[in-house]
């Protein structure tokens, strides 16, 4: 029924990812979870930049595990924009093109704590652009004590990146990404989750509406209360923009619960979305982008 665009998991826990002593799950627990509520299969979104993981991930190791997974695991590959010569000149194409050849669908997450307009992150969106894979990014509020491309309120950053790369399909996700569906009453709301109903469309809906090559990942809490917080606002959200959102998870640990399964199968239930729009949200668009 469904297909994830955002997971992550291990072969093995590791060094802990959490002070609490949790880890992400393995293979077979994420499966184990999508089997529980009608996953089909999910894109795993390895981690590589040391802001956002303790210990990088291998990517052979996950092309392995999504080898391993009967088809069920995809593989995207990930790159810090400061991979290979820590500059605006490393040939970030070249690495993309490899595992892209290798079978990656995609890049990311990427999590690194810098600009948007960084010289070394404009080079890696060029050779995604130029390699044709499509890259989800983490939006991060401030330069250290977080992860995410840094950006202010409103987003300004972001937009100059999507109309200076066109051809990019950039996957929009995190807090201070879907905290920005509605009018932000104050710029430390884009840190957490917004509540209470959208009178207006925020700035996130209008750079989607301008540009095309803006796209919608609606994993994890940030993504989920985008659209709770208003189903009225949240229906009419998923009718405009029905060709480019993505149902995903987010799955960063073995108990994690899927609220946005429940959300979109009500919203259909209650005809608030058409069975056209869900079909496309929960997977349509996923299986588009990723290709057979």
């Amino acid at each position: 029924m469904f297909i994830d665009m955002h997971v992550h998991l291990r072969r093995a826990p590791g060094f802990p990812r959490k002070w609490d002593g949790s880890s992400y799950p393995s293979p077979a627990e994420v499966l184990a979870i999508y089997d529980s509520v009608g996953i089909e299969k999910g894109v795993v979104l390895p981690s590589v930049s040391p802001e956002c993981c303790h210990v990088p991930q291998s990517l052979e190791d996950l092309l392995a595990i999504c080898a391993e997974s009967g088809g069920r695991l995809i593989p995207f590959v990930n790159c810090d924009p400061r991979f290979l010569t820590n500059s605006p000149g490393a040939p970030l194409d070249e690495f993309l093109a490899f595992y892209k050849a290798k079978g990656c669908r995609g890049v990311g997450e990427v999590t690194a704590n810098l600009p948007f307009d960084n010289p070394m992150v404009e080079n890696l969106f060029r050779a995604a652009e130029k390699v044709r894979l499509p890259l989800t990014f983490h939006v991060g509020s401030r330069a250290g004590g977080c992860y995410g491309l840094i950006d202010e309120p409103g987003l300004p950053r972001l937009e100059r990146a999507l109309g200076k790369f066109p051809e990019l399909i950039f996957l929009g996700h995190s807090q201070p990404f879907w905290a920005e569906i509605g009018p932000l009453e104050r710029p430390e709301a884009r840190e957490g989750y917004p509540s209470g109903p959208i009178a207006r469309p925020g700035r996130a809906v209008e750079m989607m509406r301008k540009y095309p090559n803006l796209h919608g990942d609606l994993s994890a809490r940030s993504g989920w209360n985008a659209l709770a917080r208003d189903e009225g606002f949240a229906a009419e959200f998923l009718d405009e923009f029905q060709d480019r959102l993505y149902f995903g998870t987010d799955l960063t640990g073995a108990k994690q619960e899927t609220p946005l399964v429940d959300l979109l199968l009500d919203m259909r239930s209650k005809g608030r979305i058409t069975e056209r729009v869900f079909e496309k949200v929960a997977r349509g668009n996923a299986a588009k982008l990723l290709g057979p």
